[in-house]
């Protein structure tokens, strides 16, 4: 398998020196793909047929890269890394739209695989943007939403008859009361809806203690899923006051979701 930022001799190396020549007369569209939670066998059906077809993959770090030889003939393809790690490598949104355009207008077919679902937390709209004002079409092909698959994967349902009848998906990447955060987390206390939180490991144990004091039962069920899907998968469920220990005395790393509520109580044998 090819490893990020190589690739065979037919595959581009820099994109920039034969966008530089001028776009190729008939572009053609960037293809988003959501990779799905993580296992390569989640990816759409849709999905593994445009990576079969690509020239280059521009490939997120939560995307099933690890899993690409077993979609599509990788050798034949230039794999680019533009993942975001947190505090460690992260590739600038601005690279990555650049990269998009100049490998499309060199005449190449690109597709830009994901994590998740492109438009769930997954900065694709920035993308279609950048390509739109380049005059570059784009397909989006849906993936399957960790926020809901993973969940799913544990035999936890975000809803459930005679239970709860909404859903919220949040991103905790910022602890709450972060001046730039957008999330009202005294709002979802009250709102009765189950919690689906990505990219809250961090900020777990603040997380809590800010749904808590707005009126969230300490006692509230809490559940960690980490790395869903895949073969290390782990789970544990807790009161929500425990929430930031459980993860703590677990060693739980990023990429876990988080979920908060009614839902993350229920055990198949008491259906």
């Amino acid at each position: 398998m090819t490893t990020p930022d190589s690739g065979p001799d037919s595959a581009p190396v820099d994109a920039a020196s034969a966008a530089a020549a001028g776009p190729a007369e008939n572009l053609h569209p960037v293809k988003l793909i959501g990779g799905g939670p993580g296992a390569w066998d989640l990816i759409t059906l849709r999905g593994q047929t445009a990576l079969h077809e690509a020239d280059v993959i521009v490939a997120d770090h939560l995307g099933p890269t690890p899993f690409l030889d077993q979609l599509c003939d990788i050798s034949s393809k230039k794999l680019v890394d533009a993942s975001k790690l947190p505090y460690k490598k992260q590739v600038a949104q601005e690279e990555i739209n650049r990269m998009l355009v100049e490998y499309t207008q060199a005449g190449y077919k690109v597709v830009r695989l994901k994590g998740g679902d492109p438009f769930v937390f997954g900065r694709g709209f920035e993308e279609i943007t950048a390509l739109a004002e380049a005059g570059i079409a784009c397909e989006v092909i849906p993936g399957v939403s960790s926020a809901y698959a993973v969940p799913g994967l544990a035999h936890i349902p975000v809803t459930q008859r005679g239970v709860v009848h909404a859903a919220t998906v949040v991103s905790g990447h910022l602890p709450p009361g972060h001046e730039k955060s957008l999330v009202d987390w005294s709002a979802l206390a009250r709102s009765g809806a189950t919690l689906s939180i990505i990219m809250g490991v961090r900020n777990a144990s603040a997380i809590a203690d800010a749904l808590i004091y707005a009126g969230l039962a300490a006692a509230a069920p809490a559940a960690v899923i980490q790395e869903g899907s895949l073969a290390d998968e782990r789970v544990f469920r807790c009161q929500l006051e425990q929430l930031g220990a459980t993860i703590a005395e677990n060693s739980v790393e990023p990429p876990a979701v988080i979920v908060i509520g009614d839902v993350a109580g229920l055990e198949p044998s008491a259906q």
